[in-house]
């Protein structure tokens, strides 16, 4: 059985170095839907099957050569010496917490969300290019563009009206400490340890002047963190059956396209609540909604499985940390992807000097490091960080 492999988060080095090897038939890596035609009907021609896999087959085997040219060029420094290169956070003292410990929100006012929504990857999730609102504006797609958000405008208010969904949430400020590369959390009197957040550090050469970085850099001795869980897709499941008994496919995408926005906007209306409310750290801030898109308040909430955190397992103690399946009913599955879909977790940052960044590729010494502070094997390591391995 051919496989065809497309779709933003695909590649064609991902194809040829990760798929392929592990795939006994031909594997093809296709840019876009439209593509897949011509490539099916080579697969199907008695007089050009043969001669495309061939031509695929040598082009996947070139792609991995080059791969592995140009992760055999890039220059690392040891565990040791990363370290001894790590941020130093210089000036302000991160404000105490006006609130400690955990607080749940059930059954969430969606109303209270819709002015967070960054409507720009709604289009793209549609395959429009495009920011909002110019978007609305293009010469070629705006007339488009428009009865799309139209029509979604359309659908989130009946979300909101008729209670389609339901969001809950929870979040926790805790007093933490920085332990080399990881962060320890405190009980809300800093006399008990129960958590410890492993973070991972860039090991790459840097320029001159340039740290190798991580989280755990932007927590002090003697400090705080917060950490977060919001989903916006309870009870989406009944509509979608609805939508797929009715063949209404596109209402059904149009659905799970906006629970996703809602879910977004609910972590950063959390977010602000946080930062103005709950911490407390910038009681004055007054930011525009494209102001929270360019993320120019205080602070960063950095989510696992993204670049400044690429270890999906991060998410079982963040879910122990805030008893997350009790307090809001979000489950991770067994490949630690949220459920509802419609969700965003990660961690707050108070501190005005951190900032988001790529771990990039690591070395076996880290993760052989890694491994041993979460007490994996260094294959069970390696499996979670096959992405970020520069070996």
């Amino acid at each position: 059985m051919p496989l065809l492999i497309g779709g933003a988060t695909t590649s064609k080095v991902h194809t040829a170095v990760k798929i392929e090897p592990n795939y006994s038939g031909v594997v093809v890596h296709v840019n876009d839907a439209s593509r897949s035609v011509p490539v099916v009907s080579n697969l199907l021609s008695a007089e050009q099957k043969e001669k495309f896999i061939e031509d695929i087959k040598a082009e996947n085997e070139r792609t991995r050569s080059y791969h592995k040219a140009e992760r055999s060029r890039g220059k690392f420094l040891s565990l040791k010496e990363a370290q001894q290169n790590k941020y130093e956070l210089n000036g302000a003292v991160v404000t105490e917490p006006k609130f400690k410990g955990v607080k749940v929100f059930s059954n969430y006012d969606l109303s209270l969300l819709t002015e967070y929504i960054d409507w720009t990857p709604f289009f793209i999730a549609w395959e429009m290019k495009g920011s909002y609102p110019k978007i609305l504006s293009d010469p070629q797609r705006g007339q488009e563009a428009q009865k799309l958000f139209d029509d979604a405008q359309t659908m989130l208010q009946r979300i909101i009206k008729e209670k389609w969904l339901t969001a809950n949430a929870v979040f926790g400020i805790f007093p933490a400490a920085n332990k080399g590369d990881d962060i320890e959390v405190f009980d809300e009197r800093r006399e008990n340890k129960i958590a410890t957040l492993h973070t991972i550090r860039q090991q790459s050469e840097r320029a001159t002047g340039q740290k190798n970085i991580a989280l755990a850099d932007f927590i002090r001795p003697s400090d705080y963190i917060g950490a977060f869980a919001v989903s916006t897709g309870f009870g989406i499941e009944k509509w979608l059956k609805k939508f797929a008994d009715d063949h209404d496919d596109y209402s059904s995408i149009m659905l799970k396209v906006l629970a996703d926005r809602l879910a977004e906007a609910f972590a950063e209306h959390l977010h602000e609540r946080v930062r103005k409310e709950f911490w407390a750290y910038t009681t004055d801030e007054n930011l525009n909604r494209q102001d929270l898109i360019k993320e120019k308040y205080q602070g960063i909430r950095p989510a696992a499985g993204y670049p400044a955190q690429p270890d999906h397992t991060e998410k079982y103690t963040l879910w122990k940390l805030l008893d997350v399946e009790k307090n809001t009913g979000i489950t991770l599955t067994e490949h630690l992807a949220m459920f509802p879909t419609a969700a965003v977790s990660g961690l707050y940052f108070a501190h005005p000097e951190s900032h988001y960044f790529a771990v990039g590729k690591i070395q076996r010494d880290q993760v052989e490091d890694y491994a041993k502070r979460k007490s994996m094997t260094v294959e069970e390591a390696e499996q979670w960080l096959g992405s970020i391995l520069g070996y």
